[in-house]
């Protein structure tokens, strides 16, 4: 692996601070960009290189530092310290993300840098400019996770995080969240021009694909007509799944209404595995009691086609009090036979465009918003529930709970709980039953270190430009 891999953000995959030192010098092991790519189906390797590794480390971050889950007594072999928020910027738990994102951004700029060099004709241009587009998102896409999970807010003014366009050795501080959302927004605008209408693949960033990562984007720079325009288009191209199929979702049976998904196979990392260990049948992290008494009384859970989807219920386990008898379901089997919690991670789905575009409608408009937002979350209910009947809303602020809430069940545990909580400004509040095994982490404010998850500490070390976000304390700089 080249340790010049990338910016000063070189502390990932296991380099030592000594190598980090040492930028200055030529790498023995780099690879010579302009003889590793020399064709079209060359640059089509790059590309799947640089899909390659993406993790899951933030999803699995924001649900276990969220109200989503709760300790439970039998998780003894896991480290707890992120959902009792004592994170800080050495814990691999909140930070490894960090690293992981940029490598995926690095590889994107490598192959990206080499593709002016590479002669097409007329059977090949429109397909490099297809790997140019995936290529152009991609990097854009990583850099938004990044702002979510690193930004010291969401607002325009926020310290956001060094954007890598090219692959370099520089010590870059961290610019504003309104710099890192034009540099994010310029990239999608560029790929969804350049990848095609009748690339489909759903493993990797279509066009439609680009418009959901434009509207979700757009939901946390506030900027409500494009959040609206873009979400349509999803909601356009990918319709909403027939109930039949929502459950087939999450065991990889069906690619209904899934925009783009990491796909996995045997070997790969399990998303399961934060939740439950397949030996010994721990649970690692089970669903909050908050969190299932959202979906309503038993009748109600019945009837909602998410709550057995993402939720298993087993009174056996439960009997004896020293186990839970509930456990995250969502992950529990994909299509790789024995392989619990091996499944493809849904990274986007029609079901939240719904929700991102009744809250900004309503965000946009008071009084056509509640008209516009009541219609999209009656429609997602109605996709979810058996005898749904639809509800309507007094006022702007009743309709924004409700929409949140249902952000809260229809996205559970695919990490967007505590960053929507964070985009509003909120604290985590968890339920009493929920702390059991916590101690005391029951409420985390909003001006709390570990409201935002901390630059690495390796990070910190090496570039000298980079500030630490807000309440960790210089002494860790």
């Amino acid at each position: 692996m080249n340790i010049k891999k990338i910016a000063v953000l070189c502390a990932f995959a296991g380099f030592t601070l000594h190598a980090c030192k040492q930028l200055d010098l030529p790498p023995s092991d780099a690879i010579d960009a302009t003889k590793a790519f020399r064709n079209v189906e060359d640059v089509n390797m790059g590309v799947l290189g640089a899909y390659a590794p993406m993790t899951t480390s933030v999803i699995e971050a924001a649900a276990i530092v969220s109200d989503e889950v709760m300790l439970p007594t039998e998780n003894t072999v896991s480290n707890t310290s992120s959902h009792r928020w004592l994170y800080n910027s050495s814990s691999g738990s909140v930070t490894s993300a960090f690293y992981e994102y940029y490598v995926t951004i690095d590889r994107a700029n490598q192959v990206l840098a080499a593709i002016p060099d590479i002669p097409t004709d007329g059977s090949t241009q429109n397909l490099m400019k297809q790997y140019q587009g995936e290529l152009l998102a991609l990097r854009a896409y990583c850099h938004f996770e990044l702002l979510r999970a690193y930004a010291s807010s969401y607002e325009p003014d926020g310290m956001g995080v060094p954007y890598m366009t090219e692959h370099a050795v520089i010590y870059p501080p961290r610019p504003t969240v309104q710099a890192n959302y034009d540099a994010i927004n310029a990239d999608l605008q560029t790929a969804k021009g350049l990848i095609p209408d009748g690339f489909t693949d759903h493993t990797r960033i279509t066009k439609t694909a680009v418009s959901a990562i434009q509207a979700r984007v757009a939901l946390y720079a506030k900027q409500w007509d494009a959040a609206i325009s873009y979400a349509s288009e999803v909601i356009h191209a990918e319709p909403l799944a027939p109930k039949n199929d929502f459950a087939k979702i999450w065991t990889d049976e069906s690619e209904a209404e899934v925009v783009w998904k990491l796909a996995r196979v045997a070997g790969d990392s399990r998303i399961g595995a934060a939740f439950f260990r397949e030996t010994g049948e721990i649970v690692l992290y089970a669903p909050a009691f908050k969190l299932i008494d959202g979906f309503g009384t038993t009748a109600q859970r019945e009837d909602d086609i998410r709550f057995a989807s993402y939720m298993k219920y087993d009174p056996a386990r439960g009997a004896s009090g020293a186990k839970s008898a509930y456990l995250v379901n969502k992950y529990a089997q994909g299509i790789v036979p024995n392989a619990p919690g091996l499944t493809s991670v849904k990274l986007f789905r029609t079901g939240e465009m719904y929700l991102i575009r009744a809250e900004a409608a309503l965000e946009k408009d008071n009084s056509a918003g509640i008209t516009a937002a009541t219609q999209d979350l009656n429609a997602l209910r109605a996709a979810r529930i058996y005898h749904y009947v639809n509800v309507t809303f007094p006022d702007k602020q009743t309709l924004i709970n409700a929409i949140l809430n249902e952000r809260y069940k229809e996205l559970a545990f695919e990490g967007h709980r505590f960053f929507d909580l964070k985009r509003r400004n909120l604290p985590v509040e968890r339920w009493t039953q929920d702390a059991i095994n916590t101690s005391g982490a029951v409420k985390l404010e909003t001006t709390a270190a570990q409201y935002c998850f901390p630059i690495p500490e390796d990070e910190l070390f090496v570039n000298k430009n980079m500030d630490q976000n807000p309440h960790y304390g210089e002494e860790q700089k």
